[in-house]
């Protein structure tokens, strides 16, 4: 069994973004990220699936390289710790970025 921790670092919200390039009566509502908040806390098996509470956005923005690392990917070249990286969901506007740490047991 793979599993793994993932941790929310922080939500991000690019204002300048959203002034710029949201649809005006959707920028009424932008800010950060409301499915995650800082510090949040997933354990996952990424064989079994996304767990409960995950955005499924974020969840497909991340998982190549939850799989990759899980699997012994190597990140070596960018990362101090070998059993931790960093991933990020995609939105433009309100990224929210991730620690992933391998748990072994």
């Amino acid at each position: 069994m793979i599993k793994c921790r993932i941790t929310v670092l922080r939500r991000g919200f690019n204002a300048d973004f959203v002034d710029e390039y949201v649809e005006t009566e959707r920028k009424k509502t932008l800010g950060p990220c409301t499915v995650f908040h800082d510090g949040q806390v997933f354990e996952v098996d990424p064989l079994v699936g996304m767990p409960e509470g995950f955005c499924t956005w974020a969840w497909d923005d991340i998982y190549k390289s939850l799989m990759g690392f899980a699997a012994d990917g190597n990140w070596g070249q960018w990362y101090e710790r070998k059993d931790l990286i960093i991933a990020c969901c995609t939105d433009g506007t309100r990224p929210v970025y991730f620690k992933i740490e391998k748990i072994t047991e």
